[in-house]
């Protein structure tokens, strides 16, 4: 329902702006507005947006501020101090060990058959 009350509200907005048909047609578009801006079921329905809106304003304020730390917290954990790994420092080392042994990374591998292949 959002999403249709959007589109129409900026196909009038383009309609208006974009109007050759002078001011008469413009007012024509402007009071008609009005009038449904002025609607009592529309009004009724804009506070009711309004309130859910304001009831649901400090839920969304803590589910932001909530996520923003679990974020601030991950990339801590990624760059320890909150330096990139590649500062230039010195003191630690960038690259990573192998875990294999150089023996095992240079053994032929064989294929399904049984041959070895280099």
């Amino acid at each position: 329902m959002r999403g249709k009350i959007l589109l129409l509200t900026g196909l009038a907005a383009g309609y208006v702006l974009g109007a050759k048909a002078g001011r008469e047609r413009y007012e024509q578009i402007k009071r008609t507005a009005e009038k449904v801006w002025n609607d009592p079921r529309v009004k009724t329905q804009v506070d009711r947006v309004e309130d859910f809106a304001r009831d649901k304003a400090p839920e969304v304020a803590e589910f932001i501020s909530d996520n923003a730390k679990k974020v601030v917290s991950q990339v801590s954990k990624v760059t320890p101090g909150g330096k990139s790994s590649s500062s230039g420092s010195g003191s630690k080392s960038t690259t990573k060990s192998s875990s294999t042994p150089a023996a095992a990374q240079s053994t032929p591998k064989t294929s399904s058959t049984g041959a070895s292949q280099k």
